[in-house]
């Protein structure tokens, strides 16, 4: 079959980066405790933007956070934060790359690994959606990991972006019925 006629999750047609996205990364399990740090930062920079603007940044987020890797980005200083703020190739959004850096400390400091700590929210598997309207913005596990993060000093990580790290590293399977990905490969 020509992966051109493969039926999708109808939000990923309109472009090659959204199908690329989709088809290689969205809803595939993913780990390693610098791996959905990443994640993290960036649905935290998507807040309030198209996520297309991030995944066509996310060379310049890489580059700009030293591959967000979590022990290196906790020790950013000042100077970093106004490199950062400089930066016309990211989201230039203080109170985010506050975030971000904080969050590294955060992460960093963990008693537990962030792997351990986001994957114990995953839900048990369900039924794949049939429709882009059954799917949840917010769901009681997004919600505990959200209040949980907060807790452990996390920021800018409420239950809508909570949900959005799930659905994007796996930890539940948002692809619509149809959809051709096997996110369990």
């Amino acid at each position: 079959m020509n992966p051109e006629d493969r039926v999708r999750c109808p939000w990923s047609v309109d472009s090659q980066i959204y199908r690329d996205y989709h088809d290689q990364e969205w809803g595939r399990p993913l780990h390693g405790d610098d791996a959905l740090f990443e994640r993290l930062c960036l649905e935290t920079f998507q807040a309030g933007l198209s996520w297309i603007t991030i995944l066509r940044k996310r060379p310049a987020f890489r580059a700009a956070f030293d591959g967000f890797t979590i022990g290196r980005v906790a020790e950013f200083d000042q100077a970093d934060r106004e490199r950062l703020l400089a930066d016309a190739g990211i989201v230039r959004n203080r109170a985010k790359v506050e975030a971000c850096i904080a969050n590294a400390k955060v992460a960093r400091d963990l008693d537990i690994g962030l792997d351990e700590l986001l994957w114990s929210f995953a839900p048990p598997p369900r039924p794949r959606p049939r429709a882009l309207a059954d799917i949840p913005a917010i769901t009681p596990e997004s919600t505990a990991l959200a209040k949980e993060l907060k807790r452990r000093g996390f920021r800018f990580v409420g239950p809508t972006t909570a949900y959005a790290l799930m659905q994007a590293t796996g930890m539940v399977d948002d692809h619509l019925a149809e959809c051709w990905v096997d996110s369990t490969t």
